[in-house]
């Protein structure tokens, strides 16, 4: 069996992660390689004990520290694993600093490198997952694309060998976790009607006026708001003296079926996740995002995602128009019919055949 070595490191790739790797179980000798850039229980244990993904057998152990500086030390450590396991294709998934410390350290020893959600553009490049994801797309050899419009993306960037649409792994998981989340939501204590939020990217933790904006407007809202908080939002919060609203219950940061459960059973989903849009969408529920641009374009569509960035009034407002007029939120096949990771896994096995023929 040949090898293949799958790099994760912060929450949303362990969900990803889940159906792709048992789906790559069955064909290959697979690695699973965690760089630790989500490192405590509960940001990364739960969610592989939740998720039935198997036990990592690399863990590098890195985290914290600026942008540069972790890129550049899971660079190195992704590097050593390479040259040890010598897999014949690397998998990365998504945007993050993992992304793209596995992408480039595959490509600068020679392995093919497959991205897993690619060509998705928020084209704001002051976003750092947006610059990851750009520069992951173009030393890739496998693109596998959510949709359509991903594959328009790079084929305007010149990116046209190698794409293919298989829709979106996440699609896999909620199929499968929808039960558990109803269950898991049956057992929290929330208020009976109330918002799901979630706060936790650079941009709007890291500057005070853009998270006092985003705390007032969800102090605004008719309903109260349940927050479970990010380890990073809960420091900023601390280190600027801001104080949470009377309305806003904060919680722990919760599972994954947790926060499947929290989308399902709120009025509204005020995020700037990029995966909770997508699932806001996936589950029919309304979402506004704390955000001035998306990646997941497609969510938009009906005004069944807005965006309205970090500001009081305009997330008040966006809130009172979808209690007014609530949108028919369609979600289809958008983003696949729940067999994306098998169509992932055969599509490597194809490729990675294709170059074994053209070697001998």
């Amino acid at each position: 069996m040949q090898k293949i070595l799958t790099v994760v490191g912060a929450r949303p790739q362990f969900v990803k992660a889940a159906p792709l790797v048992a789906a790559l179980r069955k064909r290959f000798a697979h690695t699973l390689l965690h760089t630790g850039q989500h490192f405590d229980d509960a940001m990364s244990g739960r969610f592989f004990r939740e998720l039935g993904i198997p036990k990592p057998q690399i863990h590098l152990g890195l985290s914290g520290g600026s942008h540069g500086a972790m890129t550049g030390a899971m660079l190195a450590g992704i590097e050593a694993a390479l040259t040890r396991v010598k897999p014949a294709l690397v998998i990365v998934l998504g945007d993050t600093n993992s992304t793209l410390a596995g992408a480039l350290a595959a490509a600068k020893l020679h392995i093919p490198v497959a991205h897993v959600e690619a060509g998705l553009r928020s084209f704001d490049m002051k976003m750092p997952e947006e610059v990851n994801r750009r520069l992951t797309d173009h030393v890739s050899s496998l693109l596998f694309c959510p949709t359509r419009l991903a594959a328009f993306n790079l084929a305007q960037e010149g990116i046209r060998d190698g794409v293919f649409v298989v829709g979106d792994v996440m699609t896999d998981v909620l199929r499968k976790m929808t039960r558990k989340a109803r269950a898991a939501l049956a057992k929290m204590d929330v208020p009976k009607d109330y918002y799901f939020a979630t706060v936790h990217r650079q941009e709007n933790t890291d500057d005070k006026s853009r998270l006092l904006g985003i705390l007032e407007g969800l102090g605004s809202l008719p309903h109260p708001v349940v927050l479970p908080l990010h380890p990073r939002t809960r420091s900023r919060l601390e280190a600027f003296k801001l104080r949470v609203p009377a309305n806003v219950t904060t919680l722990a940061p919760v599972s994954y079926t947790g926060s499947l459960g929290l989308i399902i059973g709120a009025r509204a989903v005020l995020t700037d996740s990029g995966g909770l849009q997508k699932e806001a969408f996936l589950l029919g529920k309304p979402c506004i995002t704390l955000r001035d641009t998306t990646e997941w374009m497609e969510t938009l569509s009906g005004g069944a995602n807005r965006l309205v960035g970090p500001r009081a009034r305009t997330i008040l407002l966006a809130v009172r128009a979808i209690e007014r007029k609530p949108p028919k939120v369609r979600p289809g096949h958008i983003y696949g019919d729940g067999r994306t990771a098998e169509r992932i896994a055969r599509g490597i096995d194809t490729h990675l055949a294709g170059r074994a023929r053209r070697s001998l």
